[in-house]
């Protein structure tokens, strides 16, 4: 490999990386049109392992916004990126695909805790009582825009609900 394709692989990587945690930031700050612009105009995403929904970025989005208020503190942590840019013989490609664990504590609405609760804001003092866990396989594809995600899929493997 030349210097110009490793320096062309590390750009992609980085990006890459910033579109899955811009993903955790827009989900956990509640920001459905920064969700749905992080997708391609095909893109779609699959909840159903989380006993949710699979459908388009938008129909996902607009069924996170709905569930999402059941939490309103949540804290998204996506680890163990796997990145895998697709190789066209030492040139890197135009998909991707990223393979992370998530835990994912969150804050249920009316435990005193919540920016909606009367016990005060930002969940301060206040542990989560809802924790899910697993993995997601994120698709991505290089566009006009930018990396953007193609399709998500949500792996959960366990979660723990506490009082």
């Amino acid at each position: 490999m030349t210097q110009r394709v490793d320096l062309a692989t590390v750009m992609d990587r980085l990006a890459i990386d910033e579109v899955v945690s811009g993903y955790a930031v827009a989900v956990d700050d509640g920001d459905w049109a920064a969700y749905r612009a992080l997708f391609t105009p095909d893109g779609r995403a699959d909840y159903s392992s989380a006993g949710g929904v699979e459908g388009s970025a938008r129909q996902v989005a607009d069924w996170l916004a709905e569930t999402m208020r059941m939490f309103p503190v949540r804290q998204h942590l996506i680890v163990n990126r796997l990145i895998r840019v697709e190789d066209l013989g030492g040139s890197p490609g135009d998909t991707a695909e990223v393979r992370a664990d998530f835990v994912n504590p969150m804050r249920l609405t009316g435990t005193g805790t919540g920016p909606d609760d009367a016990g005060g804001a930002g969940g301060a003092g206040g542990a989560p009582n809802f924790v899910a866990a697993g993995r997601y396989t994120f698709a991505l594809a290089r566009t006009r825009e930018g990396w953007r995600l193609s399709r998500v899929t949500v792996h959960e493997k366990w979660r723990h609900l506490s009082s």
